[in-house]
């Protein structure tokens, strides 16, 4: 196991926090995450219940966790939290700094007492400016605010939203790597650090082509009309069997290469069309005759002739198709998640993968307070001090799953 023997404590809700710590326990790092006798947000999407097992979006990103409830509000409770903190190697939250601070939880209040720790904070808009604390998901942060949606939506319609959590995954991965390097980084001085992650920063990078060159040069690509791209091949045509087809021009011999396979030779050597074509009306004339060739073309057959010829394509997948395509099978896409009621499902997988790598199964996610009573003994509570807390509501023993 990569991870064997790291400790990570999770205070966050939501997804990119808890992705980011449920990708290290996957890889063999013991997570613990402490909610509140609320709960995570994300439980309250498809109730985990016996007639209904396995929340499929909180175990997708708590699965193989254990769960704890603590009142941080309450002095016994936020004791507990920092003796959970002081005894981790990682500690991840999406709490915004504002709370964090007046809970003595943030960076600054912890480092002295836990100097080892490193502590990654994920946030909408990080931690300098005057936004800091303001509401923040990745729809509106990532999406929104960075720049990534007026890229993606064509000007002359209604934009459409980002799907859930779309940013969040980008970011939780971003995290990771963040948190991955302080590690390395602590190996050789025995010291944590803050690890600063935000949905808009991770937004903006991921729209980095696009941003690196409205920086260099003041110009702003959004996805246009398609009689206005600028290249012949590229983008999504329909198929005589009425489906969507997406081809990639990845080099100049690409066009010609592809008009020699649907019969048209003749203008790939024609001078008119000779690369690069720089006028509009002939990129247009040319993406003419590759509609019309597609329109009499299925989809299977499309995919052979690109596939024969080496170009890039792929077919406009429903979420039906991917999870029965053997390629995405084979690559890792889905794992078998336990559902903690004694049953399982398939889910996505975390998106990188070791062969060779000894790595365990995945775990359920924990209910609610499951592991409460087992993870402050390990942190040095005594059966007394344990109940004292549970009387007093610092803390919550939650019901436990079913193997």
């Amino acid at each position: 196991m990569l991870l064997k023997g790291l400790k990570v404590v999770e205070l966050a809700t939501w997804i990119a926090a808890p992705a980011c710590a449920m990708i290290m326990g996957e890889w063999g790092a013991d997570v613990i995450k402490v909610e509140s006798a609320a709960g995570d947000a994300v439980r309250a999407f498809y109730p985990d219940t016996e007639e209904s097992p396995g929340n499929p979006i909180y175990s997708m990103e708590n699965r193989g966790k254990r769960g704890v409830v603590l009142d941080i509000t309450q002095p016994a409770g936020r004791e507990a939290m920092v003796a959970l903190m002081k005894a981790a190697d990682v500690f991840v939250t999406n709490m915004r700094p504002g709370p964090l601070k007046r809970a003595r939880l943030d960076y600054a209040s912890i480092k002295d007492e836990a100097p080892h720790l490193v502590y990654a904070s994920v946030t909408g808009f990080g931690l300098e400016g005057e936004d800091i604390d303001a509401a923040a998901f990745d729809m509106t942060a990532f999406w929104n605010r960075s720049g990534a949606a007026a890229a993606f939506n064509p000007p002359h319609l209604e934009p459409l939203p980002s799907r859930p959590a779309f940013g969040d995954h980008l970011t939780g991965v971003t995290t990771l790597s963040g948190v991955l390097a302080a590690l390395y980084e602590r190996t050789r001085t025995g010291k944590g650090q803050l690890v600063e992650a935000s949905l808009l920063r991770t937004g903006v990078y991921a729209l980095a082509w696009d941003m690196s060159c409205h920086l260099r040069y003041g110009e702003t690509q959004t996805a246009g009309r398609k009689e206005d791209r600028p290249l012949a091949m590229t983008g999504y045509f329909r198929t005589a069997d009425q489906r969507w087809i997406f081809t990639l021009a990845k080099s100049p011999i690409c066009l010609p290469t592809l008009l020699k396979a649907i019969g048209r030779g003749d203008l790939a050597d024609h001078p008119r069309y000779a690369y690069p074509i720089m006028e509009i009306e002939r990129v247009r004339e040319l993406r003419a005759v590759i509609e019309d060739w597609y329109a009499v073309t299925t989809l299977e057959a499309a995919g052979e002739l690109l596939t024969a010829n080496d170009l890039a394509w792929a077919p406009l997948a429903s979420l039906d198709e991917v999870v029965s395509d053997p390629q995405a099978w084979a690559a890792g896409c889905f794992v078998d998640t336990p559902d903690g009621w004694g049953g399982g499902f398939a889910a996505p997988a975390s998106p990188l993968r070791f062969p060779g790598a000894e790595m365990a199964p995945p775990k359920a996610a924990p209910r609610l307070g499951e592991h409460t009573r087992q993870v402050l003994a390990e942190a040095g509570y005594g059966e007394a001090a344990i109940e004292a807390m549970l009387a007093a509501g610092a803390a919550v023993q939650g019901e436990a799953s079913i193997a």
